[in-house]
């Protein structure tokens, strides 16, 4: 989504995650080069990833790479990853390396971290070193959302003792082209709102759960254990969660055969083959929330 609308996006926080379109529509690339490559899986150098942003922008598919020139971008990868390699991690790291200056890239290993959101919000988080389901790990005392949010958008108000706004369910089917559940979507999303924000004048981020994360699989506990929402309420921030759904290939009210098993965002292509770029419908639902959100709330 930052590439597809870099005019628009100021940055991005990204954990454990390879290059942009590193899988090129291919499950298969998907699993033996943007996750844990083999010794004969070749990751995308910057300059590659680069010309391909820019033959996608020449085509209109996506926004100039120049756009990404004054972004900040905020990575984590954790050392005991057992599911997205840190070299794949570091691959996203030298391509954001190579069109930002090098303050604006901060680039954050734990060594003891598993593959997952680590955060000081979730009750009952896993362990550090964990890179199972929830995907919410408790690292001593390090507040991810704290940290990304701090580097994205400069000095923070001091978190919340708890989140006080108001989460708010919405259909997600307003904002899809068809049935949500065609772009292995959720009937609906959540999104928080502090109560200064009610009056508008707010910046909004989008929280991307991961695969797995959604709410259809662990209810409201990413939504609520991410740690966002208390950085949120002191810092005039929406937040926006939209939520995808698992996938088995068929599915009730849908005529599409897709297989998202784990509630992924569609990083290989299972939606459609624009999935990458702005005429991508996750992408197109994605916008058109923000849009929404823009015009009620000011942001």
């Amino acid at each position: 989504f930052q590439v597809a609308h870099s005019a628009l996006v100021d940055g991005a926080g990204v954990f454990a995650a390879g290059p942009y379109d590193c899988a090129q529509g291919s499950m298969r690339r998907a699993l033996d080069v943007c996750m844990e490559p083999s010794s004969a899986a070749r990751l995308p150098k910057a300059a590659e990833t680069r010309a391909h942003i820019e033959a996608l922008a020449r085509a209109g598919a996506v926004d100039a790479v120049e756009n990404l020139g004054d972004d900040r971008v905020w990575v984590l990868s954790g050392g005991r990853d057992r599911t997205v390699a840190p070299a794949v991690v570091d691959a996203l790291v030298d391509f954001y390396r190579s069109v930002l200056p090098a303050a604006a890239v901060r680039y954050l290993k734990v060594a003891d971290a598993g593959h997952a959101m680590i955060t000081v919000a979730a009750p009952q988080a896993n362990a550090c070193e964990t890179s199972q389901p929830p995907y919410l790990n408790r690292c001593g005392e390090l507040d991810a959302a704290g940290d990304l949010l701090a580097h994205l958008l400069g000095p923070l108000q001091p978190r919340a003792a708890r989140a006080t706004g108001e989460l708010i369910a919405f259909d997600q089917g307003e904002f899809t082209a068809g049935k949500p559940v065609d772009l292995s979507m959720a009937a609906r999303g959540q999104v928080y709102v502090p109560a200064a924000c009610r009056g508008g004048g707010c910046r909004v981020h989008v929280a991307f759960h991961g695969c797995r994360q959604s709410e259809a699989q662990l209810g409201l506990r990413y939504v609520e254990g991410a740690g966002y929402n208390e950085w949120a309420d002191s810092n005039r921030l929406v937040v926006l969660y939209p939520q995808t759904q698992p996938r088995y290939g068929a599915a009730l009210w849908s005529w599409r055969w897709v297989f998202n098993p784990k509630a992924c965002w569609d990083w290989w292509g299972y939606t459609d083959r624009n999935y990458a770029t702005r005429d991508g419908g996750q992408i197109r639902a994605l916008r058109a929330m923000l849009a929404r959100l823009a015009q009620r709330t000011g942001a």
